[in-house]
């Protein structure tokens, strides 16, 4: 690397490692988005959830009376039993009536597949950076920048096929869900795609050869014929 090269690789790659920890916290964390059923009667318990990629929960709240506005379950932070489990672990037809298990089990298998291949996209290009601080090998940058994009758009997309899960969910008739909120792992996963997104693109291009600035740069730098 020549220049200020090193000095915008790095900067860069700090960046980019801020957003491959929000990627990993999206991933593993549960809190996607929150669900909440309508509240008939108060000074009773209620049933809300919240889910991940890889998981459900489920948590039993004590209502007590609330204003005439306030007609769902929640908030979800509010102490109660605390109930997990895991997509593989369901099974069609059981807990039917608390949660749409077919429905939500194949939209989070692939939400959760594509996040997986943002995970692997990000390792790989975090693996490239570090190979290209070696002497002769800043050619590993370009490579880089485009695993680094690539993880971003497979993330957004899990983020889509997430959010279009909450929301087949709510418009269905049969559903006890009456309102939906994305929560902080949601959020972190809209940051990872814009850190990574742009980083990626930023990277590639402190990767690209320097243009010559003038005409004649070009043949200057030319070797002489002999």
């Amino acid at each position: 690397m020549e220049g200020s090269k090193p000095l915008k690789v790095r900067l860069t790659f700090s960046v980019i490692l801020v957003g491959v920890s929000l990627l990993f916290a999206a991933v593993v964390t549960d809190h996607w988005a929150v669900l909440s059923p309508r509240v008939e009667k108060y000074n009773s318990t209620c049933e809300a959830a919240h889910f991940g990629l890889w998981r459900l929960c489920t948590k039993r709240i004590f209502m007590l009376e609330q204003g005439p506005k306030e007609k769902s379950c929640g908030p979800i932070s509010l102490p109660g039993e605390r109930n997990c489990s895991y997509f593989k672990h369901f099974t069609p037809g059981q807990s039917s009536e608390i949660f749409e298990v077919t429905t939500q089990k194949e939209y989070s298998i692939s939400a959760a597949a594509i996040a997986i291949f943002s995970v692997g996209f990000a390792i790989i290009g975090t693996i490239c950076v570090l190979l290209s601080f070696r002497k002769k090998r800043d050619y590993l940058l370009k490579p880089a920048s485009m695993f680094y994009t690539f993880a971003g758009l497979c993330i957004i997309i899990s983020v889509e096929v997430m959010r279009q899960s909450v929301k087949r969910m709510i418009d269905s008739e049969d559903t006890v869900w009456i309102e939906y909120s994305y929560s902080w792992s949601f959020a972190c996963a809209c940051a990872s795609f814009v850190l990574l997104f742009i980083c990626g693109i930023t990277l590639l291009l402190i990767a690209l050869p320097r243009f010559p600035q003038n005409p004649w740069e070009t043949c200057m730098d030319a070797e002489p014929e002999h």
